[in-house]
C-alpha cells in the first residue's frame, strides 16, 4: 500500500503499454507530488484526502479525485453532488468508504448516495471503490454501473498482502459481469 519513490520507479518501468500508472497520494505537499511527477512519470494522479480543486489542478496533470462517502459534507446525495462538482476536471470521481483512515477499510458504503451523481450529465467517470469483493462485486456492479473498480482489502489474505485467488476470483467477477451486460 506504500511504495518509496524508487519502488515506484522500479514498477514504472515494468508497466507494459496501454496500461495506466496511477500515483495515489493523500495529502501530499506540492514537493512530494512534483518529486513522484518528476521521478516516477505516472499517467495519472489519484488525490485521496483533504487536497483543494486548485492543489489537484496545480500540476497540469490528469487526475481522479477521490470522495469518502459517508464522510462530513458528504453523506447526502446533494452533498456529494456539490463536492464532486467543485472537481469538473477530473479525470474520473472515485468513490470510497468514509472510515477513520484512507482507503482499505473493507467496508462498503450506501451506493445510493451516488443517485445524483449518476444522474448527473456533467459527471466524470465513476470508479467504485469500497468493501468491494468478488462475493459484493455483481450487487455493485449491478447497482452503479461504475467505469472502472478499485479493489484493496477484499483481495488480500491480511493487510497489504494480496491473494493471488482472491484477485483472480475478483478479476473473473469483472469479467464475467462485463459479459453478460455486452450485447449478442
Amino acid at each position: 500500500r506504500v511504495v518509496s519513490v524508487e519502488q515506484a520507479r522500479a514498477l514504472r518501468q515494468t508497466v507494459p503499454a496501454f496500461v495506466s500508472a496511477v500515483a495515489l497520494f493523500v495529502d501530499p505537499t506540492v514537493e512530494e507530488v512534483n518529486r513522484v511527477i518528476d521521478q516516477v512519470r505516472p499517467d495519472l494522479l489519484q488525490f485521496h484526502g483533504n487536497e483543494t480543486p486548485e492543489f489537484c489542478r496545480r500540476f497540469a496533470h490528469r487526475y481522479i479525485r477521490a470522495f469518502r462517502v459517508g464522510a462530513p459534507g458528504l453523506a447526502t446525495p446533494e452533498g456529494l453532488l456539490a463536492q464532486c462538482r467543485r472537481y469538473d476536471d477530473a479525470a474520473g470521481w472515485l468513490f470510497d468508504s468514509f472510515s477513520s483512515g484512507f482507503g482499505g477499510s473493507g467496508r462498503a458504503f450506501d451506493v445510493s448516495l451516488l443517485r445524483d451523481v449518476l444522474a448527473c450529465e456533467q459527471a466524470r467517470p465513476v470508479i467504485l471503490a469500497g468493501g468491494l469483493s468478488a462475493a459484493t462485486l455483481g450487487t455493485a456492479l449491478d447497482a452503479v454501473h461504475p467505469f472502472a473498480v478499485d479493489v484493496s482489502s477484499g483481495v488480500e489474505d491480511s493487510p497489504g498482502i494480496k491473494s493471488d485467488e482472491r484477485v483472480a476470483a475478483f478479476i473473473g467477477g469483472v469479467r464475467e459481469h462485463d459479459s453478460l451486460r455486452r450485447p449478442t
